[in-house]
């Protein structure tokens, strides 16, 4: 093999590693043993969020890649439904971290004694009906996934639910620093280090084109902007 990833998670922690071979639509998965420790860098680490996953960069060049280590055939991971169709399970990590973040902060204005104000029970409430109502969206899209409906549905679907609780968990950010302050920013803050996290987690790729096809399916008929349990 040659090359390296620069977003590998788990340097170590993990003994293999589920990475990409060449890209395309051939592309194919591989399981490769990662325990040299001389290959990581996690110097190359150098986001504000998400410190814990211990990532950076990995060096496969020069390692034997056997036949018994490819997994599936050329083209099998960017099959649908179940590559942007499976997109629902970020939603609900966003979905779940969104709601997280509002318990912490909860908790952190009753210990302060702050958590009665009107304007903060509105802020955080408002928000929280939002989470509540993406996590619905998950849970719809991740049936649709095992459903008998046809492919763009379940992708429209899955996109919707990963779009939706992306910009409801960036509100839940932004009431979470009105609601706490100065506080939120100090660095031994929980809320802070969790905000930091799902930033740097809700910061992925193709969101304009990912939108765009989701509204080429959902508006493409009258029946269509049903959904899936029209």
């Amino acid at each position: 093999m040659q090359g390296e990833k620069i977003f590998a998670s788990g340097l170590g922690t993990v003994t293999h590693a589920l990475i990409s071979l060449n890209s395309g639509p051939k592309v194919q998965l591989a399981l490769i043993d990662v325990t040299d420790p001389r290959r990581g860098d996690a110097t190359q680490w150098d986001m504000l969020g998400m410190r814990a996953t211990a990532s950076g960069t990995y060096n496969f060049s020069g390692l034997p890649l056997g036949e018994e280590a490819r997994i599936g055939a050329p083209g099998d991971y960017l099959k649908e439904p179940h590559f942007v169709g499976g997109v629902w399970r970020i939603a609900a990590l966003q979905a779940g971290a969104a709601a997280g973040l509002i318990d912490a902060a909860a908790s952190a204005l009753r210990d302060m004694d702050r958590l009665e104000a009107e304007a903060q029970l509105a802020r955080l409430m408002q928000v929280l009906m939002r989470v509540w109502a993406g996590m619905a969206l998950v849970e719809r899209a991740g049936q649709a996934s095992v459903g008998d409906h046809e492919e763009e549905t379940i992708v429209g679907t899955s996109i919707a639910a990963r779009l939706y609780t992306e910009e409801v968990a960036l509100d839940t950010i932004k009431a979470v620093e009105q609601s706490l302050g100065l506080r939120h920013f100090t660095a031994s803050s929980e809320t802070g280090r969790m905000a930091r996290d799902l930033s740097v987690y809700l910061r992925q790729a193709a969101r304009d084109a990912f939108l765009q096809r989701a509204a080429g399916q959902a508006l493409s008929s009258e029946k269509a902007t049903w959904g899936v349990f029209g």
